[in-house]
C-alpha cells in the first residue's frame, strides 16, 4: 500500500544516486527583505545559555542570477562563545514535504510544545515552554524548511517541482548549507545534520553530496525515526522482507497493549529479543518458502507469529502469515472498540464502527497536529517578532515526489551513507528509534546498517540509541530526558573526547 502521509515515503519503484543536476546559487538576503534579529535566554542543566536568533530567508539563484527560491530558517547561535568553535547543526524534517517545525518545537530548539510527561496533549489552546532538554548549550541550531514547506517558496512563475524529488531536494539543500556557511562565517565550525523520517533519507543523501560536490565534511549526523533503505520499510505483494522486520515491533506494540502472553509481558526487552530472532529466523524463512510451505508448517509458524503479535491464530492463517500494518492498528485492539496510532502505538481511537478493516485516522497524529501548528505561529509572531502574510506550510505540496534518479529500483541511501563514511572515516552516526513507531520501525534501521557491511572500524561509528516512545519519541518525557543526554554523550564521542 501506497503511504502519502506525511513522516513517511511515497514509495515507487526507483536506480541510486545519478548525476546531479546543476547547483542553486545562494545569495545573502537582498536589502528590503530583513532577517530578523531577536536575543532570549534558556536554562539547561541548571546554567543560563544566552543566544541570538535570526530568522529570515536565503535566496536561491539559478546560474544567470536569476531568483527562484526563498528558503525560511531559523538559526540560533548562542552569544559569547567563539563560533568557530562551535558545533553547528542543520536540522530538518521529513515527509518528503513536511516543515522543520517538529524537531524545532518537539526537542532540540530552545521551546518545547507543552505536552504531560507521557506525551499527551492537554487540548486547546495549546502553549510552549522554554525547553530545558535543548541542544543550544552543546550546539548551534539552524531550522531549514525546504522548498514549499514552512515560509520557504518558488520565486513567482517558478516552476515548483524543480524542488520537490530526491535529487532536486538535496541540490538545493545543500546550496543553502554551502552558503549559510559563508553567509555567518561557520566554515571552521565542526558541522552536523540532524533529521528525523524522510528528514534522514535527506541527511544519508546529503552526506555523500556535500563531501563529492562541495567538499563538505561532517563531524556527525543525528538520524532520528530513520528510514535509508525503502525496500525493507513497506510492504508490496512480492517484496516481502519488510514483513519480517515489522514484527519486533507488533510485539513492542502489543506489549504496551498487554495483549500478549505473561511470559512476554513480563520484560519489553527480552520480548522484542525473542521476536526479533524468530522475525529474521523462522519467519523469515517461511515467507521465503511461499506456497513450498506445508499446512503443518503454516500452521507452527502462524501460532508463534500470534504469540509474538498479540492477533489470533486465525487472523494470521486468514492473512496468510502477511498482516499489514494498516490491518494490524485496527485488529489489535478490536474487541475494545480501539484503534492503535502509527506514529506511536501507544495512542488509540474510536472510530465510526469497529467492523473496519483498517482505522480512518491515526490517534497519534491527531495529538500533535493542533499543539505544533498552533504553537509554531504563535512563536514566529510573539517571540521571534517574524511576520509574514503568507502561510506556514506545516505540509507543503510536493507531490508527486520525484524519484527518476532511482528506476526501477527502490531508494537506499544508506549506500550514500556507506560512501561517506568511507571518504570520511571521522564521521559518526546517530541512530534513534522509538520502540512504538510504525512509520519507521526500529528493526528496519537496525537491519539496514547491518546491510551497509561497514568495516569494524566504520561500524563502531554508528550508535544506536532506543526509547519506550513513538515516531516523535521526543513527546515522552522521560524519553526526551534520555534523548538529551544521548545526544550530549554523542557529541563527546563524535569530538573524539
Amino acid at each position: 500500500m501506497k503511504k502519502y502521509l506525511f513522516f513517511f515515503i511515497l514509495l515507487v519503484p526507483i536506480s541510486f544516486l545519478q548525476a546531479q543536476k546543476t547547483s542553486p546559487v545562494i545569495e545573502p538576503t537582498p536589502a528590503g527583505v530583513s532577517v530578523v534579529t531577536t536575543k532570549n535566554s534558556v536554562t539547561i542543566a541548571g546554567k543560563k545559555v544566552d543566544y541570538t536568533a535570526y530568522t529570515g530567508y536565503l535566496h536561491l539563484k539559478n546560474d544567470t542570477g536569476k531568483l527562484i527560491a526563498k528558503m525560511f530558517f531559523t538559526y540560533y547561535k548562542k552569544d559569547g562563545d567563539d563560533a568557530i568553535k562551535r558545533p553547528i547543526t542543520f536540522t530538518f524534517n521529513g515527509g518528503p514535504g513536511s516543515s522543520s517545525v517538529w524537531l524545532h518545537m518537539g526537542g532540540l530548539g530552545p521551546k518545547r510544545v507543552q505536552f504531560n510527561d507521557e506525551g499527551f496533549s492537554e487540548g486547546p489552546p495549546y502553549s510552549f515552554i522554554s525547553n530545558e532538554y535543548s541542544w543550544l548549550d552543546k550546539t548551534d541550531l539552524v531550522f531549514i524548511d525546504p522548498v514549499s514547506t514552512g515560509f520557504s517558496r518558488p520565486a513567482p512563475g517558478e516552476n515548483p517541482k524543480q524542488f520537490h524529488g530526491f535529487n532536486e531536494d538535496v541540490t538545493s539543500m545543500a546550496s543553502f548549507i554551502r552558503h549559510f556557511l559563508s553567509r555567518y562565517e561557520r566554515w571552521g565550525s565542526p558541522k552536523y545534520l540532524a533529521g528525523e523520517s524522510y528528514g534522514t533519507t535527506r541527511a544519508a543523501g546529503l552526506s555523500k553530496y556535500l563531501q563529492d560536490k562541495h567538499r563538505i565534511y561532517l563531524n556527525g549526523i543525528f538520524m532520528i525515526s530513520a528510514v535509508l533503505n525503502f525496500g525493507t520499510n513497506d510492504y508490496y505483494v512480492g517484496n516481502d522482507l519488510p514483513r519480517a522486520l515489522y514484527i519486533p515491533s507488533y510485539t513492542a506494540a502489543a506489549w504496551y497493549h498487554k495483549k500478549l502472553a505473561p511470559a512476554l509481558q513480563a520484560n519489553l526487552q527480552n520480548a522484542l529479543k525473542e521476536a526479533e530472532a524468530f522475525a529474521i529466523g523462522p519467519y523469515a524463512s517461511a515467507l521465503i518458502k511461499g506456497g513450498w510451505l506445508t499446512e503443518s508448517e503454516k500452521n507452527a509458524i502462524a501460532e508463534k507469529m500470534s504469540y509474538y503479535t498479540g492477533l489470533s491464530k486465525e487472523y494470521c492463517l486468514q492473512a496468510n502469515l502477511r498482516v499489514e500494518e494498516s490491518r494490524f492498528y485496527k485488529e489489535l485492539r478490536r474487541k475494545d472498540g480501539l484503534s492503535i496510532g502509527r506514529l506511536d502505538a501507544r495512542f488509540t481511537g474510536r472510530d465510526l464502527d469497529d467492523a473496519g478493516e483498517v482505522n480512518s485516522f491515526d490517534p497519534s497524529f491527531a495529538n500533535i497536529d493542533g499543539p505544533f501548528t498552533a504553537t509554531i505561529n504563535d512563536y514566529f509572531q510573539r517571540e521571534l517578532n517574524f511576520k509574514e502574510e503568507i502561510g506556514y506550510n506545516i505540509f507543503g505540496e510536493v507531490y508527486p515526489w520525484n524519484y527518476n534518479n532511482v528506476q526501477n529500483q527502490f531508494l537506499n541511501v544508506a549506500e550514500s551513507l556507506r560512501d561517506a563514511m568511507s571518504k570520511n572515516p571521522d564521521l559518526k552516526v546517530y541512530m534513534g528509534a522509538g520502540y512504538y513507531d510504525f512509520a519507521t520501525p526500529y528493526f528496519t534501521a537496525q537491519y539496514d546498517i547491518e546491510h551497509m557491511f561497514l568495516r569494524p572500524e566504520q561500524r563502531k561509528n554508528v550508535q544506536f540509541y532506543f526509547y519506550e516512545s513513538g515516531h516523535m519519541y521526543y513527546i515522552h518525557k522521560p524519553s526526551l530526558v534520555q534523548f538529551k543526554k544521548d545526544v550530549d554523550a554523542f557529541f563527546e564521542f563524535s569530538r573524539g573526547k
